[in-house]
């Protein structure tokens, strides 16, 4: 009797764990549909089948070269600040003078000063007609710097002018190759160097205009053991004040003054009352040109004796590069407007490249 009665007790207590399972079971079901009735985002996410992104492929640059950027190092002199940036719209190559300064070129191993300039000429870009800024390089085989002098020239100056190179924030500084540059400066052995301008561009308006100018009218200097050709010249550039103003060239051992004069009177470019004053005018312009001249003569004499025989000798053989970019897809054809001169002091180059 007693067994039965616990039997049955056991049953009644399996029944009642049986009811609070499904009860609880029944609640949970409840609850997580709620769930997902409030946020069926979450559902979704469950349900979301993530697809692999396409394979892309990778994207590879053409290297640097190791001198790639040499010719933009070289400031170039002259050049007007307003048309820097024009030399950056054509994509110009000098691989030439890259490989002339790698080994196996005719520049590889030896001591090089470099310094840059433009020359603007008209040419065909894309079927257009246009004037181009032309980029130009010149490289100067030398033990020595070439000079540390800058020169003031140009029609508009009256006077020329020799100043140091640091009075126009120039100096000759070392190149140093893209291979070297994570190397100490101060432990390589360069051997290439480029004239550069530490003047900032951001910083010009707040100089002078006529400072500003006088960037445009610096040429690289270099001190002439010959005379050049102005030295001996015998013509000079009037610009009589009139209005307009007269302007002609006048050489005093070709022309004589009073039929010279008597002849711009005659085409009524010259009015008669003022005839004598432009003849002392004239003969003042001589006198001062004759002066310049053999000012030059001097100095160009006293500068040889000053030096030292091994500069002197550096000097004398010196030899010159001017090298124009490479023709490319990219670049107008400039293989008709390649010239070896230089500039006045410098003259022709010994190598056009």
């Amino acid at each position: 009797m007693g067994k039965r009665k616990a039997a049955a007790a056991a049953s009644r207590k399996r029944k009642k764990a049986a009811s609070d399972a499904a009860k609880r079971e029944g609640e949970d079901e409840a609850t997580t549909s709620k769930s997902q009735e409030d946020d069926p985002q979450k559902e979704s996410k469950k349900r979301r089948v993530k697809v692999p992104k396409p394979e892309t492929e990778t994207e590879y640059f053409p290297e640097k070269r190791n001198l790639e950027d040499l010719w933009e190092a070289a400031f170039p002199v002259g050049t007007e600040w307003d048309n820097m940036d024009k030399l950056r719209e054509i994509n110009w190559c000098f691989s030439n003078l890259e490989s002339a300064l790698e080994e196996g070129g005719e520049l590889h191993g030896k001591t090089v000063y470099i310094f840059g300039s433009t020359e603007a000429q008209m040419l065909n870009v894309n079927g257009q007609e246009k004037v181009v800024l032309i980029p130009i390089v010149v490289a100067v085989d030398s033990p020595i710097p070439p000079s540390d002098k800058i020169g003031v020239k140009s029609v508009q100056r009256e006077k020329e002018e020799v100043i140091p190179m640091k009075t126009m924030k120039m100096a000759w500084v070392p190149y140093i190759p893209l291979e070297d540059r994570l190397s100490q400066v101060d432990r390589l052995k360069t051997q290439i160097f480029t004239m550069a301008c530490t003047q900032r561009r951001s910083a010009l308006k707040h100089l002078r205009i006529e400072r500003v100018k006088q960037y445009d009218y610096c040429l690289p200097y270099l001190q002439p053991l010959k005379a050049d050709e102005d030295e001996d010249d015998t013509v000079v550039n009037i610009m009589f004040p009139l209005e307009p103003p007269i302007v002609c060239d006048y050489d005093w051992e070709m022309d004589e003054i009073e039929e010279f004069t008597d002849n711009l009177i005659k085409e009524e470019a010259l009015p008669e009352d003022k005839k004598d004053e432009f003849k002392g005018y004239v003969k003042e312009q001589v006198r001062e040109r004759r002066k310049a001249q053999r000012q030059a003569k001097e100095a160009r004499k006293k500068a040889i004796e000053d030096m030292d025989p091994k500069t002197r000798e550096a000097m004398e053989n010196m030899k010159f590069y001017k090298f124009y970019p490479v023709q490319t897809s990219d670049t107008p054809d400039i293989s008709r407007v390649k010239v070896p001169y230089i500039n006045r002091y410098y003259g022709k180059a010994h190598f056009l490249r």
